[in-house]
């Protein structure tokens, strides 16, 4: 047997615990602004590249291996069906030969029917032991038995010969036949390998070229990085050459009424203090507008909190009074009740005691079911 060095899977924890630190590195790298890298992760491209040919050279390991255990154990049952042949083709020789020897047509009980009475004299009674009708063998029949029993061996001869040729010429047959067949598994099994180490260079060279477009993308894309930072740098110089220029950074309050109609909140300074005067009035009358909402709200609470309480009070009194008529209720109907048992009781003492006085005894019952009818 081959050794297989299979990758070993690894249980749920750790699966789980691997996916955890991976998530942890990649916001460790993701958030550190000294690390973060804008575009292409050169570094995690390379790994993973390394990592994808490691997977591969893993699984044509794996995949050599299995060829080398199925091409060992194709051989294993050609050779075992081989051998199975092999023993069938005796057996069945040894089992022709042994019906041959031991088990022959002429030395059955029934011979001298089947071949025309041969062996009669092993099998014959003596004519005095025997009536007229008990005759077994006549004088002058089957004259030829010798001969047809020379015949038959000859015969006999021939057909086992033929078999045992028939039997090598199919062993012959059949080891050809398995020849060819481990030929043929040996050559595709050879195609395969070539057909394996082709596919590895043809993804050796996709990698490759894959490396060498990301390298070239990762350039592309830090160029373009250089010059929007460039851009950028002027748009904020710009910038600030016109905020220093404009009126933004001035006081002047009539800036923010520039705009026909409405205020430019970029240059405004604040409100006047007729504004906030008109703004402190209307809040003091919404504060007043409230108070009053909320005590007629307080005094509408307190209405319906009386209307509440007096209906309680007329509930708990309508319970009250339905508690005393369950009460009287209940002790007229336990006065009912006794009356009922005292006349059930003094019924049962009349018919216990004056009614029912002269009970059956046992002979009484005993004579009930004696016969059959």
């Amino acid at each position: 047997m081959f050794a297989m060095d299979f990758p070993v899977d690894g249980s749920r924890e750790k699966a789980v615990e691997g996916r955890r630190a991976a998530e942890a590195e990649r916001k460790a790298r993701i958030f550190s602004t000294r690390s973060r890298v804008m575009g292409v992760d050169l570094s995690t491209l390379d790994q993973q590249v390394e990592e994808r040919q490691l997977k591969r050279d893993a699984e044509r390991q794996r995949e050599k291996a299995f060829g080398h255990l199925r091409s060992s154990q194709d051989r294993a049952q050609l050779e075992q069906d081989r051998e199975e042949q092999e023993n069938l083709s005796a057996i069945n020789s040894d089992l022709a030969q042994y019906w041959a020897t031991h088990q022959r047509v002429e030395d059955s009980r029934d011979a001298d029917l089947i071949c025309y009475q041969q062996g009669a004299s092993k099998f014959t009674i003596p004519e005095d032991e025997l009536g007229p009708s008990s005759m077994q063998v006549f004088l002058g029949e089957d004259a030829e038995a010798s001969q047809r029993r020379r015949e038959q061996i000859v015969t006999t001869e021939r057909e086992l010969q033929a078999q045992k040729e028939d039997a090598e010429t199919r062993r012959t047959k059949e080891k050809c036949i398995e020849d060819l067949v481990m030929k043929t598994l040996v050559h595709q099994d050879l195609r395969a390998v070539e057909l394996e180490a082709q596919e590895e260079e043809c993804r050796r060279a996709v990698r490759m070229a894959l490396s060498n477009y990301n390298h070239a993308l990762a350039a592309e894309r830090t160029e373009t990085l250089r010059q929007q930072h460039r851009k950028d740098e002027g748009q904020s110089l710009a910038e600030m050459g016109h905020m220093v220029t404009s009126d933004i950074l001035t006081e002047c309050p009539e800036a923010a009424e520039r705009g026909q109609g409405r205020v430019l909140t970029d240059r405004w300074r604040g409100m006047t203090p007729q504004q906030l005067s008109a703004i402190y009035r209307e809040r003091e009358e919404q504060r007043l507008g409230r108070q009053k909402q909320q005590e007629t709200e307080r005094a509408r609470e307190a209405a319906w909190d009386l209307e509440q309480m007096s209906l309680a009070r007329r509930g708990e009194e309508v319970e009250r009074k339905e508690r005393e008529l369950q009460r009287d209720r209940k002790i007229q109907l336990d006065q009912y009740n006794m009356r009922l048992a005292r006349e059930q009781q003094a019924h049962q003492e009349h018919l216990d005691k004056k009614l029912y006085t002269n009970k059956p005894s046992g002979d009484y019952f005993n004579q009930f079911n004696t016969t059959s009818r």
